[in-house]
């Protein structure tokens, strides 16, 4: 990788028309076998299970703790407005002014919420992430930068993509679910029937990536589940976890990698090319 000229990533999705070449380029096939290899590593294990965590892991979660410790120290503004509170704007800039610095170039992409999925992607391209981390980048990495954007948007009341959020099944996330749903794979006493009950949900909270997110939900919002959450609802219906993931699998290809509005701010380079796959 020494002699790798790198480019300066662009957005070179503009248009509609430009979604038939993303799904053929490189880029989207190297993204989506990141996303399911994550997924066939998880399989069944628990956040809590023992695994690996190399010295890249434990610096890239030294990372986010460093940017977790920036908003401890920027405490929200009195504004009158319910969402964006303008706070944000002071932590941003801070990762703007010194996350080169602290962190050689990586923390910038590492807190992008659009780009984090990516970089993570990049990493195990350049081989600084090897397939060995891969239960780690899930379970430590992943889940601490969840925790993390989970205390930005309710500490800065960052708003929604949308009254139902542009992942459709969530307002800020997607991933989450799909290898939450693969550690929940063959679970001798959870089915998908059982995780909108509050109290399922709370028990599990700390040991399945799927049940965090459905209690970030009923923490963050009131009234019927049904109502606030009504994908996840229908998904409650389905049998098997397994049906759940790879249905999950499918529904973020169509309404996450493959609507516009998300994929228009994507960037691309050498690493992550536009080129036919």
């Amino acid at each position: 990788m020494s002699d790798l000229v790198f480019q300066e990533p662009t957005k070179q999705i503009k248009n509609v028309a430009d979604l038939a070449t993303w799904k053929k380029s490189q880029a989207y096939s190297d993204y989506m076998g990141f996303v399911r290899l994550m997924n066939t590593t998880v399989k069944g294990k628990k956040l809590t299970d023992e695994c690996n965590v190399s010295e890249t892991c434990q610096k890239l979660i030294t990372m986010i703790d460093t940017l977790d410790g920036w908003a401890e120290e920027i405490p929200p503004l009195q504004q009158p407005q319910r969402y964006g509170n303008q706070a944000f704007r002071t932590w941003h800039t801070k990762l703007k002014e010194k996350g080169s610095v602290t962190t050689p170039g990586l923390i910038t992409g590492l807190a992008s919420r659009g780009t984090t999925r990516t970089f993570l992607c990049c990493l195990f391209k350049l081989r600084v992430l090897e397939e060995t981390d891969s239960e780690a980048v899930v379970h430590r990495v992943f889940d601490r930068y969840l925790e993390f954007m989970r205390k930005l948007q309710t500490k800065y009341m960052m708003e929604p993509a949308g009254s139902q959020g542009v992942w459709g099944l969530d307002d800020f996330q997607f991933l989450p679910y799909i290898w939450g749903s693969s550690q929940l794979l063959g679970h001798p006493k959870v089915s998908p029937k059982d995780f909108v009950e509050q109290d399922v949900s709370h028990f599990y909270k700390d040991e399945y990536m799927f049940m965090a997110c459905i209690e970030y939900i009923n923490q963050v919002k009131t009234g019927p589940f049904a109502e606030h959450s009504n994908q996840l609802w229908n998904i409650s219906g389905v049998m098997h976890w397994t049906k759940v993931n790879s249905g999950l699998i499918k529904m973020y290809m169509e309404e996450v990698l493959g609507k516009f509005p998300v994929v228009q701010h994507f960037h691309f380079g050498n690493l992550m090319s536009m080129k036919p796959a």
